[in-house]
């Protein structure tokens, strides 16, 4: 089942990830932009987005797109040096765009989502942040059908191919499954015919499990999950990583433990963030829930509405992750 849909999103991916590595090697702190919410945004986020809606636009023209960009940024004068820039980027992967045609594209992300529907939901650039400083960031596609996802793609360009030691290795990886089959394969980007199933470690013992945070200690509460690993008894240091990069090593075993628990009180969680990433880690043998052990709901539009935090976990972990979350509930 959606092996045209899913070579599409693959191939896709492939090239927004080339993309933005040519971006990156020229990067300066100068070609990062703020957006309302101020969080920030560059020209390679723009760039992918367009690639990526440009190819499945082509294949699936009548399918709904729930992207994280819009193209506000570049719209009227103060827009128009940025614009022509993302242009510029785009001008081999897609060519003869023209401004037009690149607005048309950010604007076709603009989707609500939501039940009963096919879309397909993206982020660029997972881990902005991470882009800017030259470490860890993903680009996550996921198509979702009666809110439920049925394919995740993941590039992890700066992913090392193995493990997370990265001297001398090469880095760049791409995970993708869809419903129907049930491997997770994983590819090397630099190499896309070197290809390799991976699944989530199993029967881990407490004491050896590895948390993954993030980096950005706005995007979790940090502190939490240090008295959840503590009282678990966890020894290993947390390994700290951007983005849905997270996800990944869980899925193929580098982690065992995810948790997104919330900084602040009413944040809700975007789909592009975590479609992707969740379905992988699944499709790979482990678990996914939010903090009160729900599954994730795709299907009430552009956020997980209903649900609270991300747990996600490999190792047969979940259960007991899950009541150490409840027993270090921040009093009220």
């Amino acid at each position: 089942m959606f092996e045209k849909e899913r070579a599409t999103a693959v191939a896709a991916v492939l090239r927004a990830a080339s993309i933005c590595e040519q971006v990156r090697a020229g990067f300066s702190a100068h070609d990062a932009h703020e957006k309302d919410d101020r969080s920030p945004v560059t020209i390679a986020d723009f760039a992918a987005q367009a690639i990526i809606i440009d190819m499945i636009e082509s294949m699936y023209p009548k399918d709904e797109i729930v992207g994280e960009e819009d193209a506000d940024l570049l719209k009227g004068t103060d827009g128009t040096m940025l614009g022509e820039a993302v242009l510029d980027v785009l001008v081999t992967a897609i060519p003869g765009i023209q401004m037009d045609r690149l607005v048309h594209l950010l604007e076709r992300g603009d989707g609500r989502g939501g039940k009963g529907k096919r879309f397909w939901t993206l982020d660029p650039i997972d881990g902005t942040k991470g882009f800017i400083r030259g470490d860890q960031y993903a680009i996550a596609l996921a198509l979702i059908e009666d809110g439920e996802v049925v394919l995740g793609v993941l590039g992890c360009p700066a992913l090392p191919v193995n493990g997370l030691n990265e001297d001398g290795q090469v880095r760049g990886v791409l995970l993708d499954a869809a419903q129907g089959d049930t491997q997770v394969l994983m590819r090397s980007i630099a190499d896309p015919q070197d290809v390799q199933s991976v699944r989530a470690r199993s029967a881990v013992e407490l004491s050896e499990a590895v948390f993954c945070e993030s980096v950005e200690k706005a995007h979790t509460a940090q502190s939490r999950s240090s008295r959840i690993a503590e009282d678990l008894g966890v020894q290993a240091s947390p390994v700290q990583i951007d983005s849905q990069c997270k996800y990944a090593v869980v899925a193929r075993g580098d982690a065992d433990v995810y948790l997104r628990l919330p900084a602040k009180k009413g944040y809700t969680e975007k789909i592009w963030d975590h479609a992707a990433g969740a379905f992988l880690v699944e499709h790979a043998g482990g678990q996914v829930t939010d903090m009160d052990g729900k599954a994730l709901d795709f299907s009430q539009g552009r956020e997980l509405t209903q649900n609270r935090g991300i747990v996600a976990t490999g190792g047969g972990l979940q259960g007991l992750v899950l009541e150490a979350v409840i027993r270090t509930k921040p009093s009220a």
